[in-house]
């Protein structure tokens, strides 16, 4: 129980020695104890990389107290070690058969068959009895066999159970290195002998096989319906996302599918496309001989290798830019940077539009206008390619909206801003079309509340777009959202009910809670008027050490003074494959 509870805070001399199994475990376990002795201590998290901030908030709760409490429609209970607790005159046999007069208990699971076989004889038929099968190279108790050889054994656990439950790399093994090999036939094996069968080990924050690309519905529906089969459940850590049905939102790419490959390479894009992203979007930088390249960087040394290349002489420090060293795109060609190695880097990115047309001469907004028409997206004839283009400062669509282009301008919101007035909106009505912004405000790892800028925004006619979803980072709390399966009447799959929004940091002790947020920033029209960006002067021999510019913290919301520093070129973003334009 040290693995779960605070126990050994209350009974620091409990730690005892059992054989188990055959094999010697030191702990604190629950057989020295009983229910009256246990109500001191409470339940902690046993997963290290979990919040810890639910610890000691909740107690040990019995089962009958759990049937009372929560009063489930459904009940599944796992007994690990029957053997074991018979060995301490504890009879799980009697325990179980009493209790399933509560009436909600529709599963019981065990590793063990024998402890199966002890209950075919008492349990209601409505009861489902399934074996868990273990690592392969282990036993069951019960039998001395073997889980690898009890998978030969199907139709002998069928006199017995009515399902198995597998751990999922029984049906999808995985390599050494990470990639799932092709699946086994336990799946048609377990129903061609009447079994139902299900898989366990799924967790949205365990380690995920490459091949689901960081996505854990990705990896549940691989267990439906994909090569020919479906599993009959799964035993998951997180059920919303196990039981959610999903529906059609635009998915947008950020650096192509970089959470595989190197940003802004043939790869990432591709195996966007491959995924089903229907927009790809392009990070545009500048090289020295002026021209327009997709990288998620300006700084090589975050995106490259090229600190290991004849170019390493390059460093140098650019406050206007980042305040440590770099070696930049515009310090080197085309043909300069294409000789270059490409590597996986930092998702965040700023954009420099104003420093680059007053200090290197070159007006970003025309050669990306340019190289767009160059490519053929300014032809009324490509219908089925949209192309649209994304700034968080107002100057750069300002002169796309003079330019009169026919491409669609997304406005990114300054940070930490969760309302808009109506003013602020008139002024974004002006140059854009769309915006972005993130719709939950987080706090700690938890969403405490909804912006209101989704209802404002969609009210004057805008689309709000949910910006950058990383599954690989913990401070995404949560991925996709529910479709309530219209349309199905009665024959809709059970589901789990979402949290509310706010809901989960709501159940924190004080004592856990972090401190207040200040107050949300409201968007006012002087955070979205800007100066017009500064004209293309001629490109200088060597870059200033200053521009008179100056950069923000990246943390922190520009400030007005140093507004057009950090104006950006905006990502571009097209259809399928606009990504090759440049």
């Amino acid at each position: 129980m040290q693995n779960c509870t605070d126990i050994t805070e209350i009974y620091p001399e409990g730690m005892k020695a059992y054989l188990i199994n055959g094999a010697q475990k030191t702990g604190w376990l629950p057989v020295d104890y009983n229910m009256a002795s246990l109500r001191n201590v409470t339940l902690t998290q046993s997963i290290y990389s979990r919040t810890p901030r639910f610890d000691s908030n909740f107690d040990i709760l019995s089962v009958t107290g759990f049937i009372s409490l929560i009063k489930p429609s459904s009940t599944w209970l796992n007994v690990e070690h029957d053997i074991f607790y018979r060995e301490h005159g504890l009879n799980m046999t009697n325990y179980i058969l009493s209790i399933q007069k509560l009436g909600s208990v529709k599963y019981i699971s065990s590793p063990e068959l024998g402890f199966l076989q002890s209950l075919s004889g008492g349990i209601n038929r409505e009861v489902n009895l399934v074996f868990c099968f273990l690592d392969k190279a282990l036993s069951d108790p019960s039998t001395n066999k073997t889980y690898n050889y009890m998978l030969s054994n199907l139709t002998f656990i069928k006199t017995i159970a009515s399902g198995i439950m597998v751990p999922k790399n029984y049906i999808w093994p995985v390599t050494s290195d990470n990639y799932i090999q092709l699946h086994t036939q336990i799946v048609q094996e377990a129903h061609n002998a009447g079994l139902e069968i299900y898989a366990s080990d799924f967790s949205n924050d365990g380690i995920f096989p490459y091949n689901y690309s960081y996505d854990p519905l990705g990896e549940y529906l691989s267990f439906v319906s994909d090569g020919g089969f479906s599993v009959d459940g799964v035993l998951t850590d997180f059920p919303l996302t196990a039981s959610e049905a999903i529906g059609n939102p635009l998915i947008i790419s950020h650096n192509g599918g970089s959470g595989d490959y190197p940003g802004c390479t043939d790869l990432a894009y591709e195996n966007a496309v491959r995924d089903g992203a229907d927009v790809i979007d392009c990070s545009i930088q500048m090289t020295k001989d002026g021209i327009p390249i997709c990288m998620s960087s300006i700084d090589l040394l975050a995106t490259t290798d090229v600190q290991q290349s004849k170019f390493c002489s390059l460093l140098s420090v650019i406050p206007e830019i980042q305040s440590k060293k770099g070696i930049f795109t515009f310090n080197l060609t085309w043909d300069d940077i294409n000789i270059l190695r490409p590597k996986i880097s930092s998702p965040l990115s700023d954009y420099n539009a104003a420093f680059m047309a007053a200090s290197l001469g070159f007006d970003v907004v025309d050669l990306v206008t340019t190289a767009l028409s160059h490519a053929g997206y300014n032809n009324p004839t490509t219908t089925n390619k949209e192309v649209m283009i994304q700034s968080r400062h107002s100057a750069v669509l300002v002169k796309l909206k003079h330019q009169k282009t026919q491409y669609k301008l997304v406005y990114t919101l300054p940070l930490n801003i969760e309302d808009a007035s109506d003013s602020s909106v008139a002024e974004m009505n002006k140059f854009a079309e769309a915006v972005m912004k993130s719709v939950f405000v987080e706090s700690s790892g938890f969403i405490v509340r909804k912006t209101n800028l989704v209802k404002e925004l969609q009210s004057a006619g805008r689309l709000a777009v949910y910006a950058q979803m990383k599954q690989r980072w913990k401070s995404i709390t949560t991925f996709f959202s529910v479709n309530s399966c219209t349309g199905l009447g009665d024959g809709k799959p059970r589901s789990m009910k979402a949290v509310e929004i706010g809901g989960l940091v709501q159940t924190l002790q004080d004592k856990a809670r972090r401190p207040a947020r200040a107050p949300a920033l409201v968007l006012k029209p002087s955070d979205v008027v800007e100066p017009p960006l500064p004209a293309a002067a001629a490109a200088a021999a060597a870059v200033p050490k200053t521009t008179g510019y100056s950069s923000p913290r990246s943390d922190a919301p520009p400030p007005a003074a140093a507004v057009t520093a950090i104006s950006s070129t905006g990502i571009l973003l097209g259809m399928v494959w606009v990504s090759l334009l440049i």
